[in-house]
């Protein structure tokens, strides 16, 4: 008898999925890899809906009860949990405010669905929401969850307050989420086979739907933030450091090279004559780091001092780290607009430190890269650099670019709030950043 019962309400949920899974399909057909990529599953272990990146977990008795209510509220349940799994939220690792983290990431994928206007997942806005909305649009042009719980935590809400929005936005358990409780930046967590395979499966899904509404098939207006939405969450992201090691160089420094040293020889020397090792360590030892480069900085209108004195502290960690860099460096950090404005020598990470702390932008006319560029070639030819290997351009990247491939590696770092394509040279590299990304 009980077996009966369970696989009644196992049909009726089937039947309630399979409905909805239709209607999101019908409006919005780039999601139809996604909508098939949970199966289905009965569960008495949460009191509501959830997944864990390879299901969709449901409570029989709580599905039934949404259904009643409106078809619509199981139809917006379904696209707000396929829409953590397509901006891959379920994977990412949990900051130390959980609280606050799955709340930001409710936030974004409700946001986005309130932008969205069709007939199958559409109801009015809540004053509390719109109020909430209008607060996060004052500084971020697209809602994504890292910046929201950013902001959120600026916003310094009490228990209460935080409570009611988490009624507000929360819609589904995140307790099957396969995600690292937190982030541990000196001993990152492996990923596990299953987590690669979920990272994998839903990157390949936002990357296809990215496609299909990039080349305007399926794309509208009633489409909201989506477009932008995969934009930044699908953009190539870097490991700042490991990407300033590009501009390394191989160069011998004074330190005890451990590779060519042996030690049975050493203690033998040392058992048989005494105080007489056979071999001594080399006090020279060949390292590739960073020792010369230039830091140029867009200081147009367009282009925030605050995150301008970011990506230079992020400078200075990277600088203090001396696994990345020779003692002595030569460093320049140009302010251009349509001229050159300023030219600052750094030789270490002190010198970067107190530049930092008196930190004036000069300019906010117009963009041109070209004087920045033709500045450094006369620093190169007046014999300033011995080994210039790159030129970091900090630039929303609307400007004129130089027709000339330079003598040395070129990388524009984007600072771009809308994410829209920004075409650099063939001969430059192209990086794409934001505040989560420092």
């Amino acid at each position: 008898m009980a077996y009966e019962i369970e696989q009644r309400f196992e049909h009726i949920g089937t039947e309630i999925l399979e409905a909805s899974r239709n209607a999101l399909y019908i409006n919005m057909r780039y999601l139809d890899v996604a909508l098939s990529g949970l199966a289905w599953g009965m569960t008495t272990d949460i009191s509501r809906i959830g997944t864990d990146g390879l299901r969709l977990l449901y409570e029989p008795h709580y599905l039934a009860d949404l259904y009643r209510k409106h078809p619509m509220l199981v139809n917006r349940v379904y696209l707000h949990i396929i829409f953590h799994c397509v901006f891959r939220h379920i994977l990412r690792p949990c900051p130390k405010d959980q609280k606050r983290w799955h709340l930001a990431c409710d936030v974004a994928v409700e946001s986005l669905i309130d932008g969205m206007h069709h007939r199958s997942i559409r109801m009015s806005v809540s004053p509390l929401r719109r109020s909430l909305y209008q607060e996060l649009r004052k500084e971020l042009k697209v809602l994504t969850a890292e910046g929201i719980y950013r902001i959120l935590g600026k916003m310094d809400l009490n228990e209460v307050r935080l409570q009611r929005l988490a009624e507000e936005f929360s819609l589904d358990d995140h307790t099957y989420w396969p995600a690292p409780p937190e982030r541990n930046d000196k001993q990152p967590i492996p990923p596990n086979a299953m987590m690669r395979t979920i990272q994998k499966k839903w990157d390949d899904v936002s990357s296809r739907m990215q496609t299909e509404l990039t080349m305007g098939r399926e794309s509208g207006q009633e489409d909201g933030d989506l477009v932008d939405e995969l934009a930044v969450e699908n953009r190539e992201r870097y490991d700042y450091k490991e990407f300033l090691r590009k501009f390394a160089v191989l160069k011998e420094e004074t330190e005890i090279d451990p590779d060519s040293f042996d030690y049975v020889f050493y203690s033998y020397g040392l058992r048989v004559y005494g105080n007489m090792p056979l071999i001594e360590p080399q006090e020279w030892r060949e390292v590739k780091k960073i020792e010369e480069f230039v830091i140029v900085i867009d200081t147009s209108m367009s282009c925030s001092g605050e995150l301008v004195r970011k990506f230079l502290e992020e400078t200075r960690q990277v600088l203090s780290d001396s696994g990345s860099y020779f003692k002595k460096v030569h460093i320049r950090i140009l302010q251009c607009d349509d001229q050159v404005r300023s030219d600052q020598l750094i030789t270490s990470a002190e010198e970067l430190k107190a530049y930092m702390e008196h930190l004036k932008l000069y300019g906010n006319g117009g963009t041109d890269f070209r004087p920045a560029f033709t500045y450094v070639n006369q620093l190169l030819a007046a014999g300033e650099f011995q080994n210039l290997k790159g030129l970091l351009y900090f630039t929303d990247g609307k400007g004129t670019f130089p027709g000339k491939r330079p003598p040395y590696e070129t990388a524009f770092i984007l600072f771009r709030e809308d994410y829209k394509e920004v075409t650099v040279p063939a001969w430059a590299i192209r990086l794409v950043l934001d505040e989560e990304d420092l």
